[in-house]
């Protein structure tokens, strides 16, 4: 699912992620989601396996996927 949220340009795009357990796991996937061009803030929420990343414009979902597999996960898709 991907939402407009209050600012123009930014977009809203929340992922399922296998595997996160803990705040390490957070900070791992937030960590290589940071470093994607255009994301502007990246929340990791291991309980729910949902991580929310706000973007200058729609992310190319391979490139969240590279992301996601360097951080040692799997990205199960959006939310």
């Amino acid at each position: 699912m991907t939402a407009q949220i209050d600012t123009p340009g930014s977009v809203t795009t929340v992922y399922k992620v296998s595997g996160m357990s803990c705040g390490h796991c957070e900070g791992a996937v937030s960590g290589e989601l940071s470093e994607l061009p255009g994301v502007t803030s990246v929340k990791a929420v291991a309980s729910t396996g949902e991580v929310t990343v706000a973007s200058t414009a729609a992310l190319d979902e391979a490139a969240v996927r590279a992301a996601v597999d360097e951080a040692g996960f799997e990205l199960a898709g959006q939310a």
